[in-house]
This record gives C-alpha cells, structure tokens and sequence, in this order.
C-alpha cells in the first residue's frame, strides 16, 4: 500500500545538466533549461531541503554552499509564491551549529525566509509501510508544502551506494530526535536502500538539484575526497536526476537498489533513451567528471 501525502506539481522527463565554476551561475543555467517558469503558483509553500548534515564545510563536499543557497532562494522569490521555507534535519550534529558554523544562518536572516528544524516538532506520522519502520515522524511542515526542493551535493555513500537527490529527503526528514544521532536507533540503517525506497514512493520531490562542484567519492557521506568538477544538474523527476547522477559516478541504477526499485514501481523515470538530457551531453559529462575525478576518462556507454 502507497499513502502519497499529495501528487507531484509538474511530470516531466527533462534533466539539465550545466557546468561552471560559479555554481550559482551553472544552477541558473540549468533551471533556465528546465520547463520551471510559472510552475510555483503564488498561493504555495515551497520548501528547500537542502543537505546539511554535520559539521563540515562545503568545500569537502559535505554539505551545499551556502551562496548557491542564496542563489536557489532568490531564484524561488521570483516565482512570488506564499511562503518559502529552509527545512534541514542534521544527522550528526545539532543542526543549528551548522547553520551558524558554515554561514547558513546569515543567509535565512539577509534573506527573510523561515527556517524549520527537521530534528524537531511539531511531528505527524507519516506512512511508509517499510518492513521495520511502518510509519515515522516527520515535522508537520511536509504535509503543508505544496513545492518540494531537494538541493544536495553528489555522493558516494559508505551504505547507500550514492547519494543524491532522493536520499537527502528521505534521510533529512526523519528527526534525529526521534531516530537519534546519526538517526539509527529504530532500524533506518538495518534495511538503508529498503528505507529509502519506501520515503521516496510516498513523499514526492517536486524539483531536484545535484551539484558535483565539489561531488565526493571514496567514503561517503563525509570522509571521502572532494571533486570540484564545476556540474551541477536539476529535473522535476527525481528517478531522472539521480539517474544521471549514478552514471557520472559508474553506475547504472541497477547497482542502487533504492533507485532500481522506484524505476520499477515506474515511480519515476529511469532509462537513459527516455530521459531528455539538456545542456551537456551525458557522455561528454561522463568522461569530464571521471577525468577530474580519476585522472581516467570513461562513460559507460563508450
């Protein structure tokens, strides 16, 4: 059983994938490409999710930059709707030193937008129906949203595989005040992939942004090596965005059960012929990443 809070704003097949050493410029660029103007209606919530996990800095690769959040929230105020909000739940620290560490704060204030702590309440109980965790809490601001955004930095993950755009919902929302810090008390890593596929059926993610300015590989979330690779990509079909974002990595879905399991349940599109790529050829972006990444330029389909 499937208990979807609401449907998706917009389906759309479109992925844009852009590169520039100002990220806030290549995030510009890529939502310049994607059919976005006029989605956000005046009367919604649009809440930004945005990776803020623990306590390191952007340019590791941990968590986003804080200008290229900047940049997100003005490009949002354009679209003059009702209220946007930053919601964030840390994983392994309390979630306001990060903000007030890396520079978050200044911009939630300069910016006159609301803040939300994930780690905290008021909470509902959300439907999953995983294995071990059947429901969770999440702070009540999800079943308000009416625009979902999920910006995050591109990652090998020590037991996720990769994460991207899904993962970071699906691991922001759940309260480390409920699950604990790094949210594992109550089973969430016991069954990771199974978890994640089972938030991402029910909670729909509305725009998708994935920057590799830096990505990190080797360990992830946090240990790994930053990439300053200078490409970002977004899509209102989450499935498609980290599509494409495995393959800069490696792999194809197949070797990410979360996502091989959505493309099945057709939560979301997942086969390359399908998806209408924009900006950078896919292939071109496959052997720039893998040659700054590992001095060896391959593409999958090579």
């Amino acid at each position: 059983m499937i208990i979807i809070i609401r449907q998706k704003v917009l389906q759309s097949n479109v992925v844009a994938i852009t590169k520039n050493s100002d990220e806030k410029t290549a995030l510009r660029d890529a939502l310049n490409l994607l059919p976005f103007k006029g989605v956000i209606k005046s009367d919604f919530i649009v809440t930004i999710t945005a990776n803020l996990v623990n306590l390191n800095p952007p340019e590791k690769g941990v968590v986003v930059g804080q200008e290229t959040l900047r940049e997100l929230i003005r490009i949002i105020k354009e679209e003059n709707p009702k209220r946007i909000v930053l919601a964030a739940g840390s994983g392994g620290a309390n979630t306001n030193e990060v903000l007030n560490k890396f520079g978050f704060s200044e911009v939630i204030n300069s910016e006159g937008i609301e803040f939300v702590d994930l780690n905290i309440g008021e909470f509902k109980d959300l439907y999953l129906g995983h294995d071990i965790i059947s429901t969770t809490k999440v702070n009540k601001l999800l079943f308000e949203t009416n625009f979902l955004i999920s910006f995050t930095q591109l990652k090998l993950h020590e037991e996720a595989t990769m994460s991207a755009s899904i993962k970071n919902i699906a691991l922001s929302w759940p309260p480390a005040s409920v699950h604990g810090y790094p949210k594992k008390n109550l089973g969430i890593h016991e069954d990771l992939h199974g978890f994640i596929y089972s938030f991402a059926k029910n909670v729909p993610i509305d725009l998708s942004i994935v920057s590799l300015n830096p990505a990190m590989i080797g360990t992830g979330p946090s240990k790994g090596k930053a990439v300053h690779s200078e490409f970002l990509m977004a899509g209102f079909d989450a499935v498609s965005v980290d599509t494409i974002a495995a393959r800069l990595l490696g792999f194809r879905p197949q070797a990410i059960n979360y996502l091989f399991r959505l493309i099945k349940d057709n939560i979301g599109v997942g086969n390359i012929e399908d998806i209408d790529i924009k900006g950078i050829k896919l292939i071109d972006a496959e052997k720039q990443f893998s040659s700054i990444a590992y001095g060896h330029e391959f593409a999958i389909d090579e």
